[in-house]
């Protein structure tokens, strides 16, 4: 039997399931069958740069950068998934745990059935007895080592982006438990010290993950940077958050480009990356939720320039996300996702819809199932658990919550 919504929902009125347009109905559905396709393999799966935990490779005699670039790069650019032949371990991702959380809680707060809220919690468990140890704060990375260019990256590195993902669903489910607030607390030790944040003209500027010596700086990670720092001033209301988030935030508006977006890096020469999609989804969505909790119009025609390059030049009308600036394809879920989510926020659900009508018409295998991108010739007919299903699950989640409360920036 379902259970009242908690005392604390922030749906604001639960709608029965004769209040639900047929077309809502559907969508939360999916999003239930999403979760449960994910529960019924208890979150783990293949991840998008997961090569280095082949065992074939691993149980070579020798160590080898190019070659396990080469290993690593194929098995992710492969138009089939080739996974299982090279024998590449299935994980839990961190980041992955952190959606899955938000997503279950808010299946709870729409159904009332308490699977949800229990599996909420048992993820979050995980969240904080799986966090990055010998660094300072609440912290996460992925599971699985990764090979760059300068560097053999350790599994469990953490960086700025699944921290605070993690810190985002600790501090939902501190709804039911005050520990969880006070573990996603100390993510500020880890921002400050760990991440270096460093004040300078124009604002601040934080490096993506502990120990980086780059020349370059990622310009997603410090606006989601800036974005858990919003997180924990309107969780905790101490305005040294909300400063920094301002230093950030202001750093970041002085590198957006007179189109309207941003490059993945400064400078834009140091990535393979142009303007492309989810990145940019990521610093609109941050842009988005300092003026959601902050209550000023500080960036408002940094947004506005942004979403309409985001609208105009990402997606087509049709709903269908496009790479970047300059590329239709590859046609990535997770670009897809982010849209979604944004354009949630931005209270734009008819567009909302017509890039969930584009997924399920490109991508969805159907039972909950998610498929990862649709090339110019072929589809990738396969599913990775963090990118596609986690963040399916997770972007529908955050259109219900503003559809049902009351949300909409």
């Amino acid at each position: 039997m379902s259970e009242p919504l908690h005392a604390d929902s922030r749906i604001e009125a639960r709608p029965a399931e004769g209040d639900l347009s047929d077309r809502d109905a559907y969508l939360q559905q999916v999003m239930l069958d999403a979760l449960s396709y994910a529960r019924q393999r208890n979150y783990t799966g293949y991840d998008y740069f997961d090569g280095m935990s082949s065992r074939l490779l691993r149980a070579l005699p020798v160590e080898n950068k190019w070659l396990n670039i080469a290993v690593q790069e194929s098995i992710k650019r492969a138009p089939v998934n080739v996974r299982p032949l090279f024998l590449v371990e299935q994980r839990r991702n961190f980041k992955g745990s952190a959606l899955f959380t938000m997503a279950n809680e808010t299946a709870y707060q729409l159904t009332g059935d308490r699977t949800y809220l229990d599996q909420a919690r048992h993820l979050a468990d995980w969240l904080v007895d799986e966090q990055s140890e010998d660094f300072a704060g609440f912290c996460g990375g992925h599971r699985h080592q990764m090979q760059q260019l300068r560097e053999l990256r350790p599994a469990n590195t953490p960086n700025v982006v699944p921290t605070s993902y993690g810190v985002k669903s600790l501090l939902r489910m501190a709804t039911y438990d005050d520990d969880y607030g006070e573990t996603a607390h100390t993510a500020e030790r880890f921002v400050v010290d760990e991440l270096d944040y460093t004040e300078l003209d124009g604002g601040a500027r934080i490096v993506y993950q502990p120990l980086f010596d780059g020349d370059f700086y990622t310009l997603n990670g410090g606006a989601v940077g800036a974005r858990l720092l919003v997180d924990l001033y309107d969780h905790f209301g101490a305005d040294r958050h909300l400063d920094r988030a301002r230093q950030l935030l202001d750093y970041i508006a002085t590198k957006q480009a007179a189109v309207g977006g941003w490059a993945y890096r400064d400078p834009p020469s140091a990535s393979h990356l142009s303007m492309d999609n989810h990145h940019n989804g990521f610093i609109v969505e941050s842009y988005q939720r300092y003026h959601e909790v902050a209550g000023d119009q500080r960036y408002e025609e940094t947004l506005d320039r942004a979403l309409s390059f985001y609208s105009d030049q990402l997606f087509e009308a049709d709903g269908a996300p496009n790479w970047d600036e300059r590329s239709s394809y590859p046609r990535d879920i997770h670009a897809a996702t982010q849209g979604i989510i944004v354009f949630s926020k931005a209270g734009d659900f008819e567009f909302v819809r017509r890039i969930v009508d584009w997924v399920l018409a490109n991508l969805y295998a159907g039972e909950g199932q998610f498929y990862y991108q649709q090339r110019r010739f072929y589809t990738k007919r396969f599913t990775l658990m963090r990118w596609c299903q986690a963040w399916m699950a997770y972007a529908l989640s955050v259109y219900f919550e503003e559809r049902y409360g009351g949300g909409g920036t």
